[in-house]
């Protein structure tokens, strides 16, 4: 029997949500009937909307999804003023303002507090620079992600910037492809380091070479039903196939096609993909891709370069694009850390001012949440990198802000458990402050998830941090799991959860004890991830070793029942009404 979701889908879905968000956004957000809200804010996912958390009601989430991370000339201005404008709501964060952008991990912008009669407006203004919502959300092709300087990196073995603007113009908007059992997450990358993430990924096009009637021709292969999600990650599986650049729309076509036609649409928890490469096999996926779905015969696997992968496998030149890097144009590169993805509405302009001001105006957004200022030349570079917001966002930042990565947690989610970026914000500061790393440890991923869904990518970092509850002191407190020892590369591998139900005020000293112990413990050169690798789960749970510290935590009560975590009087009593037509 199909879902509750997949009734309502039958009934509106796709493009045509938007005629009926607008004559909502018209007539008001009490005008949808209580007892349809449910299936109207699941339709509205489709067009890039999330309804915020209980205590909430009435805002929304609002998420642009950019195609590989890109923003062109004047479209992170574009994003500064919707967010000054729009994203402002009856809660302050302490730490961040009333207005700000998030920045993801799939290389898109989130703003939040935006009211549903100011939908119309943003739309116009956004769709005026080229930036849209559509399918930022819901169960259809999600924002493509990659390389965020495709095209532009010296590293690339192929530019897959014409690949992903071909899929996305391709697939953004097609109804045969609008309405799928799931989302459907794609990466498509051309270089040489792995940033494109692939491993994690519904489906992922990763370089590689193929002999082609005694050439050898730069195409991709080919992996699917990668995901980190319910508890249940997988890495994508190789279906042994390779593709030329000019036939990636349709292989892509044709496994969104096969996941359309043969994906579960009875049990939401088992409709991704890598369910379905679970129970048919990786070479089914490929006979049944050949057989139904493309007209051409498919090539064998070509010769990857997987074993030169770096980014997030804590070891090698390039675990990230922070930091400055030449392009292959002679100009620079500049990756700025944004501390766990989060930049204040007026920070957002002033990148924006910088950015035409020292390169093209373009900005790129990449998968740890930071942002890459591209196309300066070298005669601006110095002065760039003198600028005051550089202090904030820095090219040289502490590994400790450098590795920090955080969903959106229960300030605004209501599938969170716990509070996250201001958390994950204080945990960096305090380690910065308090922990030394070996000196040949230039990077350590700390990844704060508020629940299983796994919008931080936990798995994939040297510190894994998940969402929890415990009790402590006779109080129900926020806790949190502590998983060691993933990442990404040739061998990939998920964290190890070892350690459960930590109260949030010990994490820093757990941290501290266990960095403590790798110091102590490694071998000559070794990475963490290495010095993980070669200890049991009963060992790694001693390094950890909770502990109270100096460090405190002002969000240590239930979270979750409150209005807005920060509120002087939280409690959802106080909630505020939803807000009014306009």
């Amino acid at each position: 029997m199909p879902t509750d979701v997949e009734n309502w889908k039958s009934e509106v879905y796709g493009n045509e949500i938007r005629e009926h968000l607008f004559r909502f956004a018209e007539e008001g957000f009490e005008t949808i009937p209580d007892d349809e809200r449910d299936a109207w804010f699941e339709r509205f996912k489709w067009w890039g909307l999330y309804h915020q958390r209980n205590g909430q009601e009435g805002y929304f989430m609002m998420r642009i999804g950019t195609p590989n991370g890109v923003l062109e000339p004047g479209q992170l201005r574009v994003v500064g003023e919707i967010a000054d404008e729009y994203a402002r709501g009856p809660g302050t964060n302490p730490i961040f303002g009333d207005a700000y952008a998030d920045y993801t991990t799939r290389q898109a912008i989130q703003l939040h507090w935006i009211e549903l009669s100011d939908v119309p407006d943003i739309f116009e203004k956004m769709e005026k620079h080229g930036l849209t919502t559509q399918q930022a959300c819901g169960d259809s092709w999600r924002n493509i992600v990659g390389n965020p300087v495709a095209g532009k990196d010296g590293q690339e073995v192929i530019d897959a910037w014409p690949v992903i603007r071909d899929l996305n113009e391709t697939f953004k908007g097609d109804e045969d492809h609008s309405n799928l059992p799931r989302k459907w997450k794609v990466s498509v990358t051309g270089s040489a380091d792995g940033s494109g993430q692939g491993d994690i990924n519904d489906l992922a096009f990763e370089p590689a070479y193929k002999e082609i009637e005694g050439e050898d021709v730069v195409g991709f292969n080919v992996r699917v039903g990668g995901g980190l999600a319910r508890n249940e990650p997988r890495f994508a599986r190789d279906i042994d196939v390779w593709v030329s650049p000019d036939r990636v729309s349709d292989v892509a076509g044709g496994l969104s096609a096969l996941f359309r036609d043969n994906g579960d649409r009875e049990d939401r928890y088992n409709a991704r993909i890598k369910f379905l490469v679970d129970e048919w096999g990786a070479e089914e996926v490929r006979e049944t891709l050949q057989d139904e779905y493309v007209d051409f015969e498919l090539h064998t696997a070509g010769r990857d370069v997987r074993e030169e992968y770096t980014y997030n496998t804590g070891e090698g030149e390039r675990n990230d694009l922070v930091g400055v890097h030449e392009q292959r144009d002679g100009k620079y590169f500049v990756g700025l850390n944004v501390l766990v993805g989060r930049m204040g509405a007026d920070d957002v302009l002033e990148l924006a001012d910088l950015a035409e001001e020292y390169g093209s105006g373009e900005v790129r957004l990449s998968q740890r949440q930071n942002v890459i200022v591209t196309d300066v030349p070298e005669s601006e570079l110095d002065d760039f990198l003198e600028e005051d917001l550089l202090e904030h966002y820095s090219p040289e930042p502490s590994p400790f802000m450098r590795g920090s990565i955080a969903c959106t947690g229960t300030e605004f989610c209501s599938l969170s458990i716990v509070e996250t970026k201001n958390r994950q914000v204080r945990f960096a500061r305090w380690l910065k402050e308090n922990v030394d790393l070996p000196e040949d440890v230039e990077e350590f991923h700390i990844h704060l998830s508020g629940c299983t869904a796994s919008c931080a990518q936990p798995q994939i970092a040297d510190v894994s941090l998940r969402g929890m509850k415990t009790r402590k002191d006779g109080e129900a407190v926020e806790a949190l799991d502590v998983g060691l020892g993933g990442g990404l590369g040739d061998e990939p591998q998920f964290a190890r959860w070892v350690t459960q139900r930590v109260p949030v005020d010990e994490v820093p000293g757990a941290l501290a004890n266990l960095i403590d112990s790798f110091a102590e413990a490694r071998e000559a050169g070794e990475s963490f991830r290495a010095f993980v690798a070669r200890h049991d789960d009963e060992e790694l749970d001693e390094f950890v070793d909770p502990e109270e510290t100096d460090y405190e935590d002002p969000m240590m009560h239930n979270t979750k029942m409150t209005w807005y975590p920060y509120a002087e009087d939280d409690s959802m009593d106080a909630k505020p009404p939803a807000p009014a037509d306009d």
